[in-house]
């Protein structure tokens, strides 16, 4: 009965191969490596490519923004390498939950799995109504009803949930369908924004690229300030490569959500190929986009002037191609729509593999016979999403979903060489190379982004931490299948389809 035993690896792919043909609960295999990919971009390009390019340049890195990006970019790919090998020698729902349970122990995939929950469910909740707002604006409807401001219930917000919920309850074929269709939508005009751009590109905006450094004035204290300040006390700076590294560590959350893609093993029909493409494509694509569009609106307007808010649509309005506005919030509404189905769908999964091990009660875990989707536990992730996205306002809540994401990026690095020691003879269609050098230093770039957030971001989550503990100790440290030595993958009865 120790909190760190661990689940068999034998136990783990079991789970994984059970389809439901023989009366095992399983989700049915029906995504390619096409269809990660869109369910990644879907979940990546968001917010981040529409309002931090203005505010890190503005305020931070100036035309250097670009470097901070493609920095960003580099320890969210190290990160995905590290997703990469776990998902591809161990194809599960879940992702760094199990992971976790099967190298580190039954405490720590809780922790982690608990987090994970977190990071989806404060993460889809602020996309919508973000959403809400922008369509408010495209529509020149209420803000009474939907908009950040000045209201009591978000009816756009419970809206835009409750239908992309029942999307992916009704199944993962059809929420890939939808999610690629708008990740289309997204990436045209996002390539469109670069090639357009590139037309009003000026030299004299991009010199100096590197602004010179100077003190960031007194900014926020107390609580509010990095826990690397409260630690060491730094006197911060903005400009100068010092703030090229701080706006880094702000625009690295533009990249968060990718690892949903890990939390489809169990769905995808060649999982040991395709997730690594998958995953790996997320990132390189989403790298290059970020770049180009960031170069772009930085040539576009002296970095003093951009508009934090909307920079893209401000800076073609500058050069007086304001039709082009139109189009961008456009995309910011596909981006938004696509970025709140997965993160509906990741957090099915996980809610899935925790509750299929015993964690939570298992009876939340059904498997829909027709579907083929975890459609209870779907279902009670989409209400409490929706009623967070619709009463309360998150955005002082919104560097928890980074937080969280991080965490699990630490972990899943050091899953890594662990797997390896402990099970050398585990197939591993791919490598992440220069282990465990490559993995230790993923970790460490992830932990020193979290120490970059807030002294409040740190006590808000470990207060999350502290009620799942409570649940894990009160029930499922006992209840779970480990503690009562039941098999991994039990025979259940089916609902008739019909």
């Amino acid at each position: 009965m120790s909190v760190l035993r661990t689940k068999p690896i034998k136990d783990v792919i079991a789970q994984g191969d059970a389809d439901g043909t023989d009366g095992r609960l399983g989700l049915k295999r029906r995504l390619g490596a096409i269809d990660l990919t869109g369910f990644g971009i879907g979940i990546v390009i968001g917010t981040g490519i529409f309002t931090l390019t203005g505010i890190e340049a503005r305020d931070s890195a100036g035309p250097g923004v670009v470097i901070s990006f493609a920095i960003a970019g580099v320890v969210a790919l190290l990160a995905a390498l590290c997703y990469a090998e776990l998902a591809s020698s161990v194809p599960t729902a879940g992702s760094a939950y199990t992971y976790a349970y099967a190298t580190m122990g039954e405490i720590v995939a809780w922790i982690i799995g608990w987090d994970l929950l977190l990071e989806f469910a404060l993460g889809a909740a602020v996309v919508a109504r973000g959403w809400s707002g922008y369509l408010a604006e495209l529509l020149d409807l209420p803000t009474r009803w939907f908009g950040e401001e000045g209201s009591t219930v978000n009816i756009g917000a419970i809206a835009i949930v409750l239908i992309l919920g029942i999307v992916g309850i009704i199944g993962i074929r059809e929420s890939a369908r939808v999610t690629n269709l708008l990740v289309l939508v997204k990436v045209a005009i996002c390539v469109f924004v670069v090639v357009a751009g590139l037309f009003f590109v000026k030299a004299a905006n991009l010199s100096p690229f590197i602004p010179a450094a100077e003190p960031a004035g007194s900014g926020d204290d107390g609580i509010k300030q990095p826990v690397t300040q409260a630690l060491f006390g730094l006197e911060p700076s903005v400009f100068g490569f010092v703030g090229v590294l701080s706006a880094a560590a702000v625009v690295f959350f533009a990249y968060t959500g990718f690892e949903a893609v890990a939390n489809l093993g169990e769905e995808t029909r060649k999982p040991k190929r395709d997730l690594t493409l998958g995953l790996l494509g997320t990132l390189l694509i989403s790298t290059v986009l970020y770049i180009g569009v960031s170069l772009v609106v930085v040539g576009m307007v002296p970095y003093t002037e951009i508009d934090r808010g909307a920079p893209i649509a401000s800076a073609f309005e500058s050069v007086g191609a304001g039709w082009a506005a139109t189009l961008v919030s456009i995309a910011a509404v596909a981006g938004l729509t696509s970025v709140i189905l997965v993160d509906l769908v990741a957090m099915g999964r996980i809610g899935f593999a925790i509750a299929r091990d015993g964690l939570i009660p298992p009876a939340i875990a059904a498997v829909h016979p027709r579907w083929g989707t975890p459609y209870r536990i779907s279902a009670i992730m989409t209400v409490a999403v929706a009623l967070l996205a619709g009463f309360l306002p998150l955005s002082a809540l919104a560097d928890l979903v980074s937080i969280g994401a991080l965490c699990a990026f630490v972990l899943v690095s050091i899953a890594v060489p662990i797997l390896r020691r402990k099970r050398p003879d585990l197939e591993r269609p791919f490598r992440v190379p220069f282990s465990p050098v490559l993995p230790i230093v993923s970790a460490l770039a992830c932990f020193y982004l979290m120490l970059n957030l807030s002294v409040e971001t740190w006590l808000r989550f470990l207060a999350w931490m502290l009620l799942g503990g409570i649940i894990y100790f009160g029930y499922g440290y006992r209840r779970n299948r480990l503690a009562r030595h039941e098999p991994a993958v039990a025979p259940a009865p089916r609902e008739s389809s019909a």
